[in-house]
């Protein structure tokens, strides 16, 4: 079963958390396709076509991203408003995402105890998600989990490089 990561980091180069995931990935072989939205589209241009033929080629699909706003990034939102179409994706004729599995890894900066009901945020990251569940569920595809690490704005490099590795495991075991 092959694994697409869609990165979608808008300033990859910079980042200390995204851009470890997308280097351990690329440095495991054949464990993913990684495809760096921001890289491939700086000016917001979306190649449709190009990107239904990319999500049909594989059998997971990983949104890799940080939380921006309690959410995922714009170009993220852009990608799933232009190319996840009527007729293509869901409706009467779409059905080109069905049974496969969405994944989502996520950066958060700030610590696991601001998203919980009685933290600062006063939402679980995964009532956060819930768009992008629902996006899955409403065209056929199955979320299968989530890979989360908190705190990375003040992120330990022992802690980072363990989860690379986790991370690496993760994406690993939606092909199994």
């Amino acid at each position: 079963m092959s694994t697409l990561v869609i990165i979608t980091h808008p300033d990859i180069d910079n980042s200390t958390v995204n851009k470890a995931w997308k280097e351990k990935l690329a440095n495991s072989g054949e464990l993913a396709t990684i495809h760096e939205l921001y890289a491939t589209y700086p000016d917001g241009k979306i190649d449709i076509a190009k990107e239904q033929e990319r999500l049909a080629a594989h059998d997971n699909v990983v949104f890799q991203f940080p939380l921006y706003w309690y959410s995922y990034p714009p170009l993220l939102k852009q990608y799933f408003d232009e190319v996840f179409t009527y007729g293509w994706a869901y409706g009467s004729t779409g059905n080109a995402l069905k049974d496969k599995k969405f994944a989502a890894a996520v950066s958060i900066g700030s610590p696991e105890s601001a998203y919980t009901t009685e933290g600062n945020v006063q939402y679980t990251i995964d009532t956060l998600l819930s768009p992008l569940k629902a996006t899955a569920r409403f065209v056929g595809a199955q979320y299968v989990a989530t890979h989360k690490l908190y705190s990375t704005l003040n992120i330990d490099s022992e802690l980072l490089e363990a989860n690379q590795q986790d991370y690496a495991t993760f994406v690993q075991q939606l092909s199994e």
